[in-house]
């Protein structure tokens, strides 16, 4: 069976942690990986640090399922780490001129492009362009998996629909059940240890109007293997005369 991407956000940016910003990355990307029946695996929003962006990438490039999407830092101003960071992690450590995105900067700024936008066509070995719609300042990949992007939403998202149109698969469909039961999850927790790890399984328990309630799911690629032990917990629930209903 063909294993499924692990989908990673890294949203770069002191501003908005400190709220000087609202971040409209995580949902934009949610939504479009959605499209193509992919769920985020993980998203970090950061800082502007070195070391920590550094300890992000590492971590993520660990793993091989991996497809990142990074968001800001890839300017020409001092606290635009990305680009360096990304060779340090993902390539050999430097920064190699492209040369077509060297040419966009100089067509769109002229004699301005020095001594500090230029920077911005410096970038890690054998990287590929992400278009620009706004101002034709590209976001760039490495790898086919590794996406860095600008922190603007108006430049990012359009990156983002290029990325799923053209560097992601279909997923595989993904079968899934549902419903919400008036019983503390402890109950059900006898049979939630029997789950397969094929099976993803989610317990979220609420409180309405003090008394105990869950919402439950199960999904997995493998229908006949889900609806075998989500009926599992159908009968757990009617024999026991606990009030639940399918979602």
């Amino acid at each position: 069976m063909r294993q499924e991407p692990h989908f990673y956000a890294v949203i770069i940016g002191s501003e908005i942690l400190d709220r000087r910003r609202e971040d409209k990355h995580f949902e934009y990307l949610s939504q479009a990986l959605e499209t193509k029946g992919f769920t985020l695996f993980a998203s970090f929003l950061i800082k502007d640090d070195a070391e920590l962006i550094t300890k992000t990438y590492t971590l993520i490039k660990e793993d091989p399922r991996a497809i990142m999407f990074s968001f800001g830092g890839i300017g020409s101003t001092p606290d635009d780490l990305t680009r360096q960071l990304s060779a340090d992690v993902f390539s050999d450590g430097r920064l190699y001129r492209h040369p077509q995105f060297e040419k966009d900067i100089i067509k769109r700024l002229g004699e301005r492009a020095y001594p500090h936008p230029i920077k911005m066509s410096d970038l890690p070995k054998e990287a590929g362009l992400l278009h620009n719609p706004v101002n034709n300042m590209s976001g760039f990949h490495l790898h086919t998996k590794y996406f860095f992007m600008p922190g603007f939403p108006q430049m990012a998202h359009p990156m983002i629909d290029e990325i799923v149109a053209t560097y992601l698969p279909q997923s595989t469909t993904t079968y899934t059940k549902r419903f919400i039961a008036q019983v503390g999850e402890g109950r059900l927790t006898h049979l939630m240890m029997d789950v397969p790890s094929e099976i993803e399984l989610s317990s979220l328990p609420m409180m309405n109007e003090l008394q105990a309630s869950v919402e439950f799911s199960l999904s997995a690629k493998d229908e006949a293997l889900m609806s075998r032990y989500f009926t599992l917990f159908i009968d757990f629930l009617e024999s026991e005369e606990i009030e639940y209903r399918l979602l």
